[in-house]
């Protein structure tokens, strides 16, 4: 698979995962600054990696969860409670998965993680549907 390739599946997922109008928001954003970033992300994190058959989707959504409370990403951690019920994941699942870090990440870490995954339920529940 050559880049042009592993660009257009990377978008795919990358669509698929965060969701059209979500990616669309990013492309409008595409400078001659960040264009190549933005390419080099869709390319590897979405084309080859969220691609690959080792791990369902579902999977992939609750360890990037997981990584974001522990990296303390909170922009990306809100991207990625947005986007886990594209994957299937569950609300009650993503507080599993919250409590799961505040063993292993702490409990500050969690305890932001839940007030930040709050809120976007909260945004979610007042979008129309």
């Amino acid at each position: 698979m050559d880049d042009r390739e592993r660009y257009e599946q990377g978008m795919t997922v990358r669509r698929g995962v965060l969701g059209a109008a979500h990616v669309d928001r990013t492309l409008t954003k595409r400078n001659e600054f960040n264009e190549e970033f933005q390419n080099l992300i869709t390319r590897y994190a979405w084309g080859e990696i969220w691609t690959r058959p080792g791990l369902p989707r579902h999977t992939r959504s609750l360890l990037t969860l997981a990584m974001m409370v522990a990296l303390n990403r909170a922009d990306e951690f809100r991207l990625h409670v947005r986007a886990a019920p594209n994957n299937g994941v569950t609300r009650e699942e993503i507080k599993e998965v919250l409590l799961q870090t505040a063993i292993y990440c702490g409990v500050p870490a969690a305890n932001s993680a839940f007030h930040m995954a709050e809120e976007v339920f909260a945004q979610m529940d007042q979008e129309p549907r």
